[in-house]
């Protein structure tokens, strides 16, 4: 490619010259508003260590699993990629060498979001003039390695590069929270905020449950030797996460069950837990029953509830035990919600102090079921499309999907669940992109007044993400 490479100032905008034309003055709206990332995985410890990011290898391609997973379904391995080792395969130790197969790969990203959060980051944070390609790998490498080491490509500088004005980490259930306390003194308290995720302490067949129930206890000065002590654990625990800023709890399970179990039958799944004798029937009603008994600390702690369920994680079991958690292939499956989450919102859906954001991947449960349910119950709001759906098709199905019965009003505004740190204007750039080409033909249908596109424009870019996360 010999011209320079430029993006589009109306990519992702409607086709359609009528509609782009009202998107056009929808998406000025919010263009330029500060970023609220209150659902992310970027870890706390960059900002209290604050250090460069490394190589880019490091910052794009190593930690990315959307790059990673398409290469690898085009040949490449994992080691390659700098993951990790396999009996079979050493690591690739040069960043330069793993930053050149993924340039090799660029074009099996054409269509996907990731090529559009990728070309974002390049152009618009790295001032990169060319196409990724195997011919021009070495010279991006190095345009990019020397932004990374300039000391205003800092984490914490980036929070204003950016306009981040919030951001949560994502902490287990047992940490001290010495980071954030950290960032606390450092006038950073009210701006990284610790999110509480107990889902390793709420699986009782996981290999570290038992690990991870010793850390709780020993986070909350507790002795967990018991049912009713663990549920002090975990309350104690919730309370240190509110009183260091947090906002909310977030609970990635399989299936959306949130069905109480008699309070003798819980203790009795406990105690065998403990005693390691415990089934994977016993373990699954058990982690439903806790998200219940979650919902349930929630209406006393105040924190919002975090629900996005429906993920088989590590469907292939060789990378799984060669490179752990998170590594083995996640893969949707279908989930239902409807009788679900019949009993926490049967028992909290009108609750004034309980909230909670319902997430998913599996898109057809929008209009049949998470729509509706959103469109009745206070307690409820539909969270942004996630993971695989966070993609400019898959949200605008999302609009036209949920829309109509449950109204913007019961959304959460756009989150980016992320913890690749250069994507996330990007990903807010192309939800508030969607969301104004969704509204423009509103507009251009008589549907809604400009005014009114724009004013919702706002909410769901700022104000609803704001709002769906109160201060407990």
């Amino acid at each position: 490619m010999s011209e320079p490479w430029t993006l589009h100032p109306d990519r992702a905008l409607p086709a359609d010259p009528t509609t782009r034309g009202i998107a056009r003055e929808v998406y000025a709206a919010t263009k330029d508003l500060p970023i609220v990332s209150m659902h992310g995985h970027v870890p706390v410890e960059w900002f209290t260590q604050d250090t460069s990011f490394g190589d880019p290898a490091q910052l794009f391609v190593v930690p990315d699993h959307y790059l990673t997973r398409m290469l690898v379904s085009q040949g490449e391995t994992l080691p390659r990629l700098g993951v990790g080792s396999t009996p079979d395969e050493a690591v690739e130790t040069d960043p330069r060498e793993i930053w050149r197969r993924f340039c090799a790969g660029w074009k099996h990203f054409r269509g996907t979001p990731t090529r559009y959060w990728l070309e974002h980051a390049f152009v618009e944070i790295f001032g990169v003039t060319h196409r990724p390609s195997a011919e021009t790998a070495d010279a991006i490498y190095d345009q990019v390695a020397a932004r990374i080491a300039e000391p205003g490509f800092r984490p914490r500088a980036l929070l204003d590069t950016f306009d981040i004005e919030v951001i949560a980490t994502t902490d287990p259930a047992w940490s001290s929270l010495e980071d954030h306390t950290r960032l606390a003194k450092d006038g950073l308290g009210e701006r990284v905020l610790p999110t509480f995720r107990p889902d390793p302490l709420l699986h009782l067949d996981r290999a570290t449950w038992t690990e991870e129930v010793a850390l709780l206890g020993k986070a909350a000065g507790t002795d967990v030797t018991g049912y009713a002590s663990y549920l002090d654990a975990l309350r104690t625990q919730r309370q240190k996460f509110v009183e260091a800023g947090a906002r909310a709890t977030d609970h990635g399970h399989l299936w959306a069950d949130t069905t109480p179990l008699d309070g003798a039958e819980a203790v009795r799944i406990f105690d065998a837990a403990l005693a390691g004798d415990v089934t994977t029937e016993e373990a699954r009603v058990f982690s439903g029953h806790m998200l219940f008994q979650m919902a349930a600390m929630s209406t006393e702690d105040g924190l919002v509830m975090q629900l996005h369920p429906g993920v088989l994680r590590d469907h292939a079991s060789d990378p799984f035990a060669a490179f752990g958690p998170d590594k083995g292939y996640d893969i949707p499956i279908v989930t239902e919600f409807t009788r679900s989450l019949r009993p926490v919102l049967d028992a909290f859906g009108h609750h004034p102090n309980f909230r909670m954001l319902a997430f998913t991947v599996d898109e057809d449960v929008y209009s049949r079921e998470l729509g509706p349910l959103a469109g009745v119950y206070p307690a409820l709001k539909l969270g942004a499309p996630w993971w695989f759906l966070d993609a400019p098709e898959a949200m605008r199905r999302f609009r036209e999907s949920a829309t109509e019965t449950a109204g913007f009003s019961n959304m959460s505004g756009f989150v980016d669940d992320t913890r690749a740190f250069c994507s996330i204007p990007a990903r807010h750039d192309l939800a508030r992109r969607i969301d104004a080409g969704y509204l423009g033909r509103l507009v251009a249908e008589h549907r809604l007044d400009l005014d009114e596109a724009v004013d919702t424009a706002v909410d769901l870019a700022y104000r609803s993400a704001l709002a769906s996360y109160p201060r407990p």
